[in-house]
């Protein structure tokens, strides 16, 4: 099913958040998903789910589980019970799933609350095939029921890239970072000004946002062209070039900093990256191995949101700079 995305709420009441979304992810990844959920919606994400107006398909995120458009609401679920057999589902077949969102139901009671929603609703319940998923779910005291669309992760395909670095961003990584750069994508430019193996660029083109790359090492843009193709993707998204001499304007940038021993940076030139990219938009997701708030604050950005990314003992630190 094709969803049109709507604008971000921007401060909309909660009588008009008529999604409910479900996301999880792992302790390591919390503070890049709470960003990367706060771009998107324009709100806070707080125990593993959030009310929007704004319609999104859930495999846009990698954190995303499902999306369930409420239909029916009631301020208890007697209330709701009632009013399903007003649902019109056309004569198609019918399922109920329970979507968690904060009820703390176990797996029994999971069930048993499927069972009464499909008691009342009118039509055929199909357990394996059914032409209609039906969401219920329990939110902050409000039961809410409707279609229930479940995230499907294309994203994972793209970490099979036939050429790679063992440092690069993981997929996942990559199309939160994208997300939190470009959260509305419709009509957006994104630059890539070291885009190395073209790991960011492949997910944005992926969600349909205009995006090119460049880097300055001839074997990285030669990788990115061959992922590039790999995924059905034009190579010209690539060339050859120093970010620091592009020209062009941007709406927004990814700027993953060169870290690994062959790129070591001197202080210099990490703020003439910092610099180009300020230069060539004016919202830029900066990805550092370290600390650098100082630095890219004294190349012109106001730091609008900051995430640390653990694995182990290494860390990436996210910046949105503004």
């Amino acid at each position: 099913m094709n969803v049109k995305e709507e604008s971000r709420p921007g401060g909309a009441s909660p009588e008009a958040a008529a999604c409910l979304y479900t996301y999880a992810c792992h302790e390591d990844e919390l503070e890049l998903c709470g960003l990367e959920l706060r771009e998107l919606f324009g709100c806070p994400a707080e125990g593993g789910w959030l009310r929007s107006p704004r319609v999104l398909d859930p495999g846009r995120s990698p954190f995303l589980k499902q999306r369930l458009d409420v239909r029916f609401e009631a301020a208890s679920l007697p209330a709701l019970l009632e009013r399903l057999p007003e649902l019109e589902l056309g004569g198609g077949t019918f399922k109920v799933v329970y979507a968690e969102a904060g009820l703390g139901a176990d797996y029994g009671g999971q069930r048993a609350l499927e069972r009464q929603a499909g008691a009342r609703i009118r039509g055929r319940a199909d357990m394996r095939t059914p032409q209609h998923v039906l969401g219920l779910a329990c939110a902050d005291g409000r039961w809410l029921l409707g279609p229930l669309h479940r995230a499907e992760a294309h994203w994972l395909r793209h970490a099979q890239k036939p050429q790679n670095y063992s440092t690069a961003l993981s997929t996942r990584v990559a199309r939160a970072v994208v997300n939190i750069a470009v959260p509305e994508g419709a009509g957006r430019r994104l630059i890539d000004p070291c885009c190395g193996m073209g790991t960011v660029l492949v997910e944005a083109l992926s969600m349909g946002i205009d995006s090119e790359g460049c880097d300055i090492n001839p074997l990285a843009v030669r990788g990115a062209r061959a992922n590039l193709r790999h995924f059905g993707f034009a190579e010209s998204a690539v060339r050859l070039a120093d970010m620091t001499g592009v020209a062009g304007r941007y709406d927004a940038a990814v700027l993953d900093l060169p870290y690994n021993l062959c790129s070591k940076l001197s202080a210099e030139e990490q703020a003439g990256l910092l610099s180009g990219a300020r230069r060539l938009a004016e919202r830029a997701v900066i990805v550092a191995t370290e600390e650098i708030g100082a630095e890219i604050a004294a190349a012109g950005f106001r730091i609008a949101g900051h995430a640390v990314l653990r694995k182990g003992s290494f860390s990436r630190q996210v910046y949105l700079g503004l």
